[in-house]
């Protein structure tokens, strides 16, 4: 008897290697979790508010802005290359003029102000700070 092996899941493709998809998206239809398969062009939301559609602006490489998550809440994109020099900007979904800004890899303003009114230099106390003040 021969042995049978399942067939191998595929790999989630890497963050800065997912196509952009252009079609048109609405807020209810931003998923919970990432997509590993491209990503979400800012443009594509028909909701997008300009300080997203601005977040990639000076930056090298593909500067557009991509959606990520829903991190506790908040619509969280990322403009820029994973490991910086990139931008990330959390949306609250009932109040686009409520956001954050955190820059990765900007030695003069690595970091970001978070919900808590504080200043963070580390990206993990940013969401840690998302965490902390849920949106809906």
């Amino acid at each position: 008897m021969g042995s049978f092996e399942a067939p191998r899941p595929e790999r989630a493709l890497p963050s800065d290697e997912r196509p952009f998809d252009y079609t048109p998206v609405s807020l209810n239809e931003l998923p919970e979790t990432p997509t590993r398969d491209r990503n979400i062009a800012a443009t594509a939301w028909d909701e997008a508010p300009a300080v997203l559609l601005r977040l990639g602006e000076n930056l090298r490489g593909n500067p557009e802005a991509a959606f990520k998550r829903r991190i506790f809440g908040w619509l969280l994109w990322r403009a820029g290359p994973t490991r910086g020099p990139c931008r990330y900007l959390a949306l609250n979904p009932a109040d686009l003029t409520d956001s954050y800004l955190f820059e990765l890899g900007n030695e003069q303003s690595e970091g970001g102000k978070g919900p808590d009114g504080e200043w963070h230099d580390r990206f993990r106390a940013w969401k840690e700070a998302l965490r902390d003040a849920p949106r809906a």
